[in-house]
């Protein structure tokens, strides 16, 4: 945290130190906080309110989402940022116990700039009461852009692609149904769509702690640009998230990995629905594609996604 004599900086790329270390932050993963989650992803899965394979509820793979990335809040004042989030990687490694209070820590690890965007790489990670590793994320962002200029673009300036997402899927074989090794290439994978509301997108993007930004308010999203109110991209991923713990299961939280990159705006209102393919088998590591489409075929983030495949059938149930 910040202290008393030194004020929160102004969100701006040149301020940037590398490295610049943030945190420890401790969080409490109570009832209130998983709940407040499944409400903005509309996700209430029965393992988060009731027994799970864990022993007793858990948090969602992702309820640390906001509080690995704004981990950036303990520096720099989040009314000032502007930045443009363009490529997430996650790994899981333990679930998070609800009632646990973990321990966030990280900072910037890098910076560059390229096409005539400033970009900043964010890097965190969350560690049980007991130090057990539970979920590490890398993010980069453009910081401190008009996004307006950036989001009218097929996919943001400079978001690497370091392979290709074919994203196509053989109908001549049988969609797959849940994780397994015998699963056939190319299979489709079950679809899921949703559609985030203002109050979702607000309660997620943290407006009850007093942030007004291009997520919450469309006074600023208009300042930036925007016509209206823009989906934050992790709100987006812990949708893709929801529906890859309906396919792995539990091996999801413990070996899951998630690489993403945001190729197109995501507005309030706006239909999604996910999609996917199996593109290989490595080990006992089930490897996926994965993608997010709006109603109007637009691509909105697509990727690659793996897990230990261990043969429990055991799923979350969909409580409503």
């Amino acid at each position: 945290m910040a202290s008393q004599t030194s004020p929160l900086k102004e969100a701006r790329f040149e301020l940037v130190e590398i490295p610049e270390p943030m945190g420890p932050v401790e969080v409490t993963v109570d009832r209130r906080k998983v709940l407040d989650y499944a409400y903005c992803e509309d996700d209430f899965g029965s393992w988060y309110f009731g027994e799970s394979p864990f022993g007793g509820p858990v948090g969602h793979p992702l309820v640390l989402a906001n509080d690995l990335l704004f981990l950036f809040y303990e520096n720099y004042d989040g009314n000032t940022a502007q930045g443009l989030h363009t490529h997430e990687h996650l790994t899981f490694h333990s679930p998070v116990k609800v009632g646990e209070t973990v321990t966030v820590e990280g900072g910037y690890t890098e910076k560059y700039q390229r096409r005539g965007q400033g970009y900043v790489v964010l890097e965190a990670e969350a560690r049980g009461a007991d130090g057990r590793l539970l979920v590490r994320h890398t993010g980069k962002e453009i910081m401190r852009t008009v996004a307006g200029e950036i989001v009218g673009q097929r996919r943001a300036a400079g978001a690497e692609r370091p392979r290709t997402v074919l994203g196509t899927v053989d109908d001549s074989v049988p969609p797959l149904d849940r994780a397994r090794l015998d699963a056939p290439e190319r299979a489709a994978l079950p679809t899921r769509t949703t559609a985030f509301t203002q109050d979702q997108m607000s309660a997620f993007s943290w407006a009850g702690r007093g942030y007004a930004n291009v997520h919450t308010h469309r006074e600023k999203a208009l300042a930036a640009g925007l016509d209206r109110t823009i989906v934050q991209a992790q709100q987006q991923t812990g949708f893709i998230v929801s529906h890859l713990v309906e396919i792995f299961g539990k091996s999801f939280f413990t070996s899951g990995e998630l690489d993403l990159r945001f190729v197109s705006p995501v507005f309030v209102g706006d239909e999604l629905t996910t999609g996917g393919a199996v593109s290989g088998v490595h080990g006992d590591r089930l490897e996926l594609e994965v993608w997010v489409d709006k109603a109007d075929g637009t691509r909105s983030a697509l990727g690659w996604t793996s897990a230990r495949v261990d043969g429990d059938p055991a799923r979350p149930t969909r409580l409503v």
